[in-house]
């Protein structure tokens, strides 16, 4: 096919010119020569190959952005993205992270499976982590694999699963044509890279900051491959505002004085409707709050990096003329609680601190500044990307495509979110990470805080439009009617009517045990 054209062109060059044989024949060799060398000496008659190219042509590029335990209030104080993509595109204003902590939320986004079907259910081993998400054997069919295999040039930069990866540093998950991905810790200084198969060391140096070293990457990356017929998929993964929270050195004190969002669930009150873990818990006190402050101010300020990445990514997208050609997708791997309910700090749990993120899309088809009331879940993500891309990707999730173009289409009702057992110790990440130096000071943290996690024990529950059901593994229950009380203060489990209790218990029943397209039929029947 496209032989067939250069012969055409050189054709015509000849007759265009002083009829000269010479010249004629000369450009036609020199044209079937270039065809066979674009076709890899493949033949005269083109291939499924090429005509796979010329396809690829036409898809949009895509730019997943996922940040680390950003909350709402967070996202609103960052200019560039709120200008450049919740200004510029669609704000979906119900998301949710099923299993609202680091590894299994970035397993779901890679698989679009809830946790109870990839079995990624912790931070760590057994039965959590990298290791788990290898044993599963989910590096083969996850999302990254299916775009490559659909004639994307794929790219991974950032922070991939827990524990990644002790045992072999140089390991590249397939699916991925370049590859980047943050080893060990979640230091900002002093870490390494696996970059393409080689653990490549970075030091304390004011250049060596983790998010501007990524964005660099990021770019570089999007520089090389906007000019190419052929569409791109990155995957950026920063790790702010993730404890330590470590902000540039440009960017310390941005944010000082600064106060923690204070809603009614902020210290609440009255806790005495609330599971046993919360009703047993002293209110915060003057310190604690204090710490609070100062460790919002400090995500804040590690979050302007990112901020000036999104920008950099844009900007260089508009220099290559391949903006309004590409999504841009900017979300979190989960929430973080900052004292409501009395919760010093953390996430995996099901209230809406923990569970509701912000998600951002701007791109071809998008009305700027439009917002999405739809349920949306991050089992959603790679069904999304694979539509978008024109390939097929089996999941619990759907695409959101439809939502992003603006059409009116039948839509969920519920969604669900769980926290399976675990024999594990009874703590979690608070979101504090370890010490580390900070620039050339190499002035050291107080290492990694943690927080009680009796109250996190597993839970099953259903967030619907209007209400949240939870049932505790120790048989303790909550229902809130989020519209007459959006921070969760009231637990009307006992006042409510039984018939509306059954109800939101029969659609948990389904959805905790669905796969696929029981999953699908299970959130659309309420």
């Amino acid at each position: 096919m496209r032989l067939a054209r250069l012969l055409g062109r050189a054709g015509a060059a000849s007759t265009r010119s002083d009829g000269s044989l010479v010249r004629g024949v000369l450009l036609v060799i020199l044209a079937c020569l270039a065809a066979l060398l674009v076709a890899g000496c493949s033949g005269v008659g083109g291939s499924a190959q090429e005509e796979e190219a010329e396809a690829s042509a036409d898809r949009p590029n895509m730019i997943f952005v996922l940040v680390d335990d950003l909350d709402l209030a967070s996202v609103q104080k960052m200019p560039e993205i709120s200008s450049l993509l919740r200004d510029e595109g669609v704000s979906f204003e119900k998301t949710f992270i099923s299993h609202p902590i680091c590894c299994p939320s970035r397993s779901t986004i890679l698989t679009g499976l809830y946790d109870h079907n990839h079995n990624v259910i912790s931070n760590r081993p057994p039965e959590g982590g990298f290791q788990k998400f290898l044993s599963e054997g989910h590096e083969e069919d996850a999302i990254g694999v299916r775009l490559q295999e659909g004639g994307y040039k794929t790219a991974f930069f950032g922070k991939y699963l827990n524990g990644y990866t002790a045992e072999d540093p140089t390991h590249v998950p397939p699916g991925w044509d370049e590859w980047y991905g943050k080893l060990y810790e979640q230091k900002l200084y002093d870490y390494s890279l696996n970059e393409n198969g080689e653990e490549i060391s970075y030091g304390s140096e004011t250049e060596d900051f983790f998010t501007d070293v990524l964005s660099g990457k990021a770019t570089d990356f999007v520089r090389q491959a906007a000019p190419e017929d052929q569409p791109f998929f990155a995957y950026v993964a920063p790790t702010a505002p993730h404890g330590p929270a470590t902000p540039a050195e440009r960017h310390k004190g941005a944010f000082a004085g600064e106060e923690a969002p204070r809603p009614p669930s902020f210290n609440e009150e009255d806790v005495s409707d609330k599971p046993g873990w919360i009703r047993n818990s002293d209110p915060l006190s003057e310190e604690e709050i204090s710490m609070i402050d100062n460790r919002y101010q400090k995500r804040l300020e590690s979050m302007l990096a990112v901020d000036e990445m999104v920008a950099s990514l844009v900007e260089e997208l508009e220099a290559a003329g391949e903006l309004d050609n590409t999504y841009i997708f900017f979300t979190s791997d989960n929430g973080f609680e900052q004292g409501e309910h009395r919760i010093k700090g953390g996430k995996d749990r099901p209230y809406e601190e923990s569970a509701h993120v912000p998600f951002f899309v701007r791109g071809p088809g998008v009305a700027p500044g439009s917002e999405v009331e739809e349920l949306a879940v991050n089992t959603d993500f790679a069904p999304t990307f694979a539509e978008l891309a024109g390939v097929s990707f089996p999941a619990d999730g759907r695409s959101l495509a439809p939502l992003l173009r603006g059409e009116e289409s039948p839509w969920r009702s519920a969604v669900l979110l769980e926290r399976l057992p675990v024999e594990e110790s009874g703590e979690e990440e608070s979101g504090e990470g370890k010490g580390e130096s900070k620039g050339k000071g190499k002035e050291k943290g107080k290492g990694k805080a943690k927080v009680e996690a009796v109250g996190s024990s597993a839970f099953e529950a259903i967030r619907t439009g209007t209400y949240k059901y939870v049932e505790y593994e120790n048989g303790e229950t909550e229902l809130y009617d989020l519209e007459a009380d959006p921070y969760e203060l009231d637990n009307v489990y006992e006042t409510a009517d039984p018939s509306l209790i059954e109800d939101l218990k029969t659609k948990l029943d389904a959805l905790e045990s669905c796969s696929g397209d029981g999953c699908r039929e299970a959130e659309d029947t309420l």
